[in-house]
């Protein structure tokens, strides 16, 4: 990996890529979408300050874990601007997700648990079937394995 002398206070995205570990497709993408942002040379070339590594790391890792793009985006608006984030700024954004995370991983829990007793039934009125109707949610208007209503009209023998 190539090392970054301490001097220099900007990035190409060539080098911000290989310290990161993204892909230019996923920096210029990151940046498309309000994640990071860079300033333009005379030459229309990208330049990304050393706080830039930080911010890309932090994305990565909320992404990892399944947070939106849109909730990084109004996390990372939070952090102050021209500085590295320190520890406390990302321990404070990161316990905002805490109960979201806390979340899903009851849910994924729950439905590792039921998978071997619905999956691919066909049958969505079963209170047991929490992958494909939870909490029975189709039970109560329909019976069967149907996923929409039907329409007037649309009755079948």
């Amino acid at each position: 990996m190539p090392k970054i002398p301490r001097k220099i206070d900007e990035l190409t995205v060539g080098q911000l890529s290989a310290r990161s570990g993204a892909a230019v497709s996923a920096l210029h993408f990151y940046e498309a979408k309000g994640l990071i942002s860079s300033r333009r040379t005379a030459g229309n070339q990208r330049r990304y300050g050393r706080d830039t590594l930080r911010r890309v790391a932090f994305v990565r890792a909320a992404q990892r874990v399944g947070i939106p793009l849109a909730t990084i985006r109004e996390a990372l608006a939070e952090l102050p601007e021209e500085r590295t984030p320190t520890r406390d700024d990302w321990a404070r954004l990161s316990a905002k997700w805490r109960g979201e995370l806390d979340e899903r991983i009851r849910q994924l829990n729950r439905l590792r648990d039921h998978l071997v007793d619905c999956i691919g039934c066909g049958c969505l009125s079963l209170d047991s079937c929490v992958l494909s109707n939870p909490d029975d949610v189709f039970g109560e208007n329909l019976a069967g394995s149907r996923l929409l209503a039907e329409r007037p009209g649309d009755r079948r023998a």
